[in-house]
């Protein structure tokens, strides 16, 4: 008898960890698009390398305010894009994760796609499908 109830208790908190683990790091929390100049995009990491990124919002023109959003990518080719606009103003596409995963990147927010980018002066130098 106690041999059953021990086995049910684990049989319980087996299943809570798994519905924990994917509602922590597996299910879309949000998704959304955040514009702003890409002030730093590189691959780093000790074990797992993962493409790490910055992007610096401007506030209102009235204010030197500024907010910064930084990511993570995990698609190879969204990866190298972003590689070489680096200095130019972008409007991406993220998820956004309540947790992080080590190969996934360091972050919550994983950057999916990317749906323009501008050069300084304002021109649309690639739209990316």
């Amino acid at each position: 008898m106690k041999k059953r109830i021990f086995r049910n208790i684990i049989i319980i908190l087996v299943l809570f960890l798994i519905v924990f683990c994917y509602f922590r790091f597996f299910w879309v929390f949000g998704e959304a698009t955040k514009a702003g100049n890409l002030n730093y995009f590189m691959k780093k990491g000790y074990v797992f390398k993962t493409y790490e990124g910055k992007i610096i919002q401007s506030g209102f023109k009235a204010n030197v305010q500024s907010n910064e959003f930084e990511f993570s990518v995990v698609n190879e080719k969204v990866a190298h894009t972003l590689l070489e606009a680096a200095g130019k103003e972008v409007v991406l596409h993220y998820k956004e994760y309540q947790g992080a995963l080590p190969w996934r990147g360091m972050q919550k927010f994983i950057v999916d796609s990317i749906y323009e980018i501008r050069s300084m002066e304002g021109e649309t130098v690639i739209k990316p499908k």
